[in-house]
């Protein structure tokens, strides 16, 4: 028997988001999954290609709208309503995009939604974290119910490509609200990889001691080709952007590389970065409860080590 599954797609307007791709994989987790997934655009034929291309993938479906330019949840939200009837799942990713519009969507369905799911028992019973991660809490669904889920992308491997799912024209006729607008968007520009989905992340601490600390690190981030993120600590104290906090309040990662550089590893900081291949810590901290976690520890002043790691590589 087939449990029908909508994927809402995160995206830019070209490119796919890969946390689209590990929402598939956490789809095909659940039992006799029939996985759809909707692009919503003012022009969806490109991303709609790309997620065509996942392995699991069944159809692509595109909602082709001018307010769809700008990912506004109050404006997607009644289209991924309107679409929602036949499928018993709805899932979308557990980012910034993903919970503001999962939760619009769950209200509009009047269906309970579960966040944060990080592994899938059964189609009804799911797991997630609780506790900054020291606990585990398993959640299930009354039967029958329709359910509407955010995925924690740490938690899952994007889906391979190579699929060729057919794509389809959905046509969605449901009044759009008019009290939310696009004003503006403002956002450090970086050429760096995107912090959420790098496959390496360098991140700073408090221990940098200033904005212009910082900059060493975005030196060696451009050699390795990595993303840069910084602790709760060092965004609070004006040394780093919102957008590059990284732990419980921030971004939740899982990059193959992790190296904290100057971070003593709160456990708010620890839930954000628990899922990554291997952890390097520096710190002139022996104490610091980042070694703990570290698979790869380094004890001493950061100042005098970045530019050496730097100059060999």
């Amino acid at each position: 028997m087939s449990t029908r599954i909508l994927i809402v797609a995160e995206h830019d307007g070209t490119m796919l988001n890969p946390s689209t791709a590990k929402c598939v994989t956490c789809a095909r987790a659940i039992d006799g999954a029939e996985i759809t997934l909707v692009v919503c655009a003012v022009n969806a034929a490109a991303v709609a290609a790309q997620a065509a291309q996942l392995v699991g993938v069944n159809r692509v479906l595109t909602v082709e709208n001018p307010a769809n330019e700008h990912a506004l949840a109050a404006v997607l939200a009644p289209q991924i309503a309107a679409l929602a009837g036949p499928y018993s799942h709805v899932l979308g990713p557990s980012t910034t995009f993903g919970k503001d519009l999962m939760a619009r969507v769950s209200g509009l369905l009047d269906a309970p939604q579960v966040s944060d799911i990080m592994a899938v028992d059964s189609p009804t019973r799911f797991q997630r974290p609780i506790y900054a991660g020291n606990a585990i809490l398993t959640v299930e669904v009354a039967a029958g119910s329709k359910v509407v889920g955010t995925v924690r992308t740490a938690s899952f491997a994007a889906a391979a490509t190579g699929g060729a799912a057919p794509i389809e024209k959905a046509a969605v006729n449901v009044e759009l609200p008019q009290h939310t607008r696009f004003v503006s968007i403002s956002a450090a520009r970086s050429d760096r990889p995107d912090l959420q989905s790098a496959a390496r992340v360098i991140s700073g601490g408090r221990a940098l001691g200033s904005a212009e600390g910082f900059k060493i690190l975005y030196a060696l981030a451009d050699k390795l080709g990595a993303a840069v993120g910084a602790s709760r600590a060092a965004v609070d104290a004006g040394y780093a952007p919102n957008e590059m906090q990284v732990g419980q309040t921030g971004k939740i990662i899982a990059p193959e590389l992790y190296v904290a550089i100057g971070i003593s590893g709160a456990i708010q900081h620890l839930t954000g970065i628990k899922d990554a291949r291997t952890i390097v810590a520096i710190n002139k901290d022996g104490e610091a409860p980042i070694f703990e976690v570290a698979d790869i520890g380094l004890v001493g002043d950061l100042f005098q080590i970045i530019p050496e790691i730097e100059k060999l590589i």
